[in-house]
């Protein structure tokens, strides 16, 4: 579980317009040891991605599926990967 990893996930439903990803870079943070970013998407879907040990990846996949999120989310996709080491922080764009 201290393998690191780059987390991708696409959170569809009502995630745009509520302060989704301003909470996820918050939960990010409050985890620890994260760096990515959430960004909106085209669709009304919210990408994420993270990177770092796969135990705080995972803790975040969780509660983007089951956790106290703003607005609705219907369904979250997700791929694991290789970190690729260029994001500093975890950054909302």
């Amino acid at each position: 579980m201290n393998e690191e990893v780059r987390l991708t996930a696409w959170v569809r439903g009502q995630v745009q317009g509520v302060g989704f990803r301003w909470f996820t870079r918050a939960k990010a943070l409050e985890i620890g040891g994260l760096s990515g970013f959430a960004l909106n998407l085209d669709d009304g879907r919210v990408q994420v991605v993270a990177e770092g040990r796969r135990a705080g990846a995972q803790g975040l996949l969780d509660w983007l599926r089951e956790g106290d999120t703003p607005g609705r989310v219907d369904g979250v996709t997700e791929i694991w990967d290789t970190p690729r080491g260029i994001y500093d922080t975890f950054a909302i764009r």
